[in-house]
């Protein structure tokens, strides 16, 4: 695939493999930190409020385990599933991302507004049925519900600015 650099016809380069990979990676990267940086405010947000900063994982966490029970499958959930969900989710939705990026011309070029709005609106889509599991399997009340709802999606929303950042960054 022949793609011109900045805008210029005269000047083109192929897409290798590699170029892939290394968006591929920039998306993972980023994933990766979206995560981290969600977590921490997270995490400071809930112990300001007085709660357990574990409780998002815990709740993450068992999510999993009760999706793995219907399928027979007993696993241990709380907050170390929450954990390992966390960070093998956010890094292989950032590359998954990454690779949309390498693979669609449209979304390559573009600006860095272009990039987060792209990236914020990937992950709010993406993370959709993620957010309807919990209260479906944990049988949560209406009001826990919104809160898990307006929270998810504000740290959803954080996660995507981060990995557009970085995703765009990656693409110059």
């Amino acid at each position: 695939m022949v793609t011109t650099l900045q805008g210029n016809s005269l000047a083109s380069r192929h897409k290798t493999h590699a170029t892939h990979a290394r968006d591929i990676g920039w998306g993972m990267i980023g994933g990766l930190l979206g995560m981290l940086v969600v977590d921490l405010l997270l995490m400071g947000a809930l112990f300001a409020v007085g709660l357990s900063p574990l409780i998002c994982f815990s709740t993450v966490g068992n999510t999993v385990a009760r999706f793995f029970s219907l399928l027979g499958m007993d696993t241990i959930g709380g907050a170390p599933m929450g954990v390992a969900t966390h960070y093998l989710v956010g890094p292989a939705l950032g590359a998954i991302f990454g690779a949309a990026m390498a693979h669609v011309d449209a979304f390559r070029a573009g600006t860095l507004k272009k990039h987060v709005v792209l990236a914020v609106l990937y992950g709010e889509i993406v993370s959709q049925p993620l957010f309807a599991m919990m209260p479906l399997l944990l049988k949560m009340s209406a009001s826990e519900a919104l809160v898990w709802f307006v929270g998810s999606l504000t740290m959803h929303f954080i996660w995507g600015i981060v990995l557009g950042v970085f995703v765009s960054h990656g693409l110059r």
